[in-house]
C-alpha cells in the first residue's frame, strides 16, 4: 500500500487498553521510544491488534506544539 503520509514509525504493540468506544494502543518504536494512539474499538478489532504484533504508526499533522515551564 502506498500512502502520502511521510511520518511512518515502525514498532511493536506493547500494550492495549480497550474501552467501551475507544482503544488506547501503545507502540514501542524500533528506536526505543514509544507512541500512544487512541483508535476506535472497531478499528482495533479489524486490525486484529495484539501485544507483540508489528505495526506502523502513521502521523499526519498540520501542527507541532511545544511547552515549557
Amino acid at each position: 500500500m502506498r500512502l502520502s503520509t511521510r511520518n511512518q514509525l515502525t514498532g511493536t504493540v506493547s500494550a492495549i487498553q480497550p474501552g467501551a468506544v475507544m482503544t488506547v494502543v501503545t507502540v514501542q518504536l524500533d528506536g526505543g521510544q514509544s507512541v500512544v494512539a487512541s483508535i476506535t474499538k472497531d478499528a482495533a478489532e479489524e486490525l486484529e491488534l495484539e501485544v507483540g504484533k508489528p505495526v506502523t504508526a502513521l502521523v499526519k499533522s498540520t501542527e507541532v506544539m511545544l511547552g515549557v515551564e
